[in-house]
This record gives C-alpha cells, sequence and structure tokens, in this order.
C-alpha cells in the first residue's frame, strides 16, 4: 500500500490561493495515477483532479477546472494542487489518493490509498 499525507489548507477569502501537497510513501511503484478529492459536510465526496505519474496526463472536475492546476513531482513522490480564484463552495475537506490502475479517474472507488484530508475554508 501507499501511504499518503496532505498538506496546505487553511482559512483563505474568496479571491485567493492555496497550495495543497501530498507526499506519497512505501509502495510508491504500485501507484498508477494520483487523484484529489473533496468532501463538504453534508455531502458526498466528490473527484476534483487527477495526474498520472508518467506522462502527467492530468483531468478536472469542471467545477474546478481553469482555476485549479493538478502537478506530480516524480523524484520526490509528491503530488500537488495549486488552487486559484477559491470560492466558498470550494470549501471542504481535501484528500489525496492513489490509484493503482488504469481506468476511470473520477471514480472514488478506482483508488486504494487515502490521505487523511486537509480543511480548506474559503470565507469573508
Amino acid at each position: 500500500q501507499v501511504q499518503l499525507r496532505e498538506s496546505g489548507g487553511g482559512l483563505v477569502q474568496p479571491g485567493d490561493s492555496l497550495r495543497l501537497s501530498c507526499a506519497a510513501s512505501g509502495r510508491t511503484n504500485s501507484s498508477y495515477a494520483m487523484g484529489w478529492f473533496r468532501q463538504a459536510p453534508g455531502k458526498e465526496r466528490e473527484f476534483v483532479a487527477a495526474i498520472t505519474w508518467s506522462i502527467g496526463y492530468a483531468s478536472y472536475a469542471d467545477s474546478v477546472r481553469g482555476r485549479f492546476t493538478i502537478s506530480r513531482d516524480n523524484a520526490n513522490n509528491a503530488v500537488y494542487l495549486q488552487m486559484n480564484s477559491l470560492k466558498p463552495e470550494d470549501t471542504a475537506v481535501y484528500y489525496c489518493a492513489s490509484k493503482p490502475t488504469y481506468g476511470s479517474r473520477d471514480s472514488s472507488a478506482a483508488y486504494d490509498s487515502w490521505g487523511q484530508g486537509t480543511q480548506v475554508t474559503v470565507s469573508s
């Protein structure tokens, strides 16, 4: 399994930027792609973005496309989520996750390792 640890969450104002980090350790060679998901209070966990380790192919949810950018650092087994133009509706606990195989990127069921999450609050 892959162990994941997120960091970088916090309280920001609408329009601000924030960068989340996810450090991977353990059996990282078993990971095909990494994803970011988020869960707001009373809502289901939803897909945000994903990226493959090999060629860095990225995909995004419609709600964040153009504002968020996912990237990876293969040498350091790290994944990042740059979040710009944040909105109150982006408030959630953000989780990074590891996917072991090719396939659906936006389904949480496809990911087998999860971090503990980091809180992002966007409020004036």
